[in-house]
């Protein structure tokens, strides 16, 4: 059993806004090293959506990256296969947009499947081409839109949504990854929908950017990290936020008895996109190149992450940076 401190329901306080600076590094490269020998960090790969908008040269639309598994899906296993070359050890379908819910908004209702084959064939497609032993994740996202919590939907909809998801998926992929979950109830629902396959499932919380303690919910992290480990999540993961907030998630998560990482966004912040929203909005953080955003990943890893990789604006370039540090220590 894990060693959990309970008792967690929200979060007391709001901390000020973090500066945007890399945090100051106190371990020496011996010591992170010698960490990094008894501990074996998994690198994941980073964000498809903006990425694909890149290179598309297209308008950004709500259905976000799975516009592209309509358009070129071709771009996409190549964006995919740039994930493994770079290093990377775990891709993700490019599916979050891919929803029942999202269908119907915005697009059409019999998108749904065709999305879902096509995501699942891009990154086979992927995994062969390139000749790596990656592992494929199932996508499992917020079923109608990233950080608002209000709109997500009943629990019994929201199971039989993420049923539908994991039956398109499953056959396919060696383990879930429930990303950007922004409360409790959302991770639980997942948890309880997978809980009928023999996949495993890790389970990513957004927090809120000002202070990484809280989910954006307003609920603390612990709280949801208690919902995940009882509902059979095996790693606990942080995405779709600030390095900064990530980092102070990682400080909370490292006094627990589980694995867990951290997936950080490179934007200047992204809780501003409503629902139906595009990701041209978005503004990239300068501080945030390769090596800008490997201090910061590097950081969590001195805090115990045994998983690390990147979110919405953390492309090919920043995975190899993660892979070049991690394989030279």
């Amino acid at each position: 059993m894990l060693g959990l401190a309970l008792g967690y329901t929200q979060c007391q306080s709001v901390q000020p806004a973090f500066e945007t600076r890399v945090p100051n590094l106190t371990m020496t490269s011996d010591l992170l090293g010698e960490l990094l020998s008894m501990q074996h960090v998994t690198l994941l790969d980073g964000g498809m959506g903006q990425e694909l908008f890149l290179r598309s040269k297209k308008p950004a639309t709500p259905l976000f990256s799975a516009q592209a598994m309509l358009d070129d899906p071709e771009m996409v296993i190549q964006l995919h296969s740039d994930f493994i070359e770079a290093g990377a050890e775990v891709i993700c379908l490019n599916a979050y947009a891919a929803t029942p819910e999202r269908m119907t908004r915005d697009a059409d209702p019999s998108f749904f499947e065709m999305i879902q084959k096509a995501a699942v064939k891009a990154a086979l497609a992927a995994r062969k081409n390139t000749r790596k032993a990656v592992r494929i994740a199932g996508c499992l996202p917020p079923l109608v839109a990233s950080y608002h919590t209000e709109l997500i939907p009943p629990e019994n909809q929201a199971r039989a949504s993420y049923e539908l998801i994991i039956q398109q998926q499953a056959h396919s992929v060696d383990l879930f990854i429930a990303e950007t979950m922004s409360s409790v109830a959302e991770a639980r629902y997942v948890c309880d929908a997978v809980a009928n396959t023999d996949k495993p499932v890790w389970v990513s919380f957004t927090v809120d950017d000002r202070d990484g303690t809280c989910l954006r919910s307003g609920e603390a992290l612990m709280a949801g990290v208690e919902a995940a480990v009882t509902g059979g999540a095996e790693v606990v993961l942080v995405n779709c936020s600030t390095p900064e907030a990530v980092g102070q998630s990682m400080a909370i998560l490292s006094k627990q008895d589980l694995l867990f990482g951290g997936m950080a966004n490179g934007y200047v912040a992204a809780a501003e996109l409503k629902p139906g929203d595009t990701v041209d909005t978005l503004t990239t953080r300068d501080d945030l190149g390769p090596n800008g955003y490997a201090e910061h990943a590097m950081s969590w890893v001195e805090q115990g992450a045994s998983m690390i990789g990147g979110c919405c604006g953390v492309g090919p370039a920043h995975i190899a940076e993660l892979r070049r540090r991690i394989d030279m220590v």
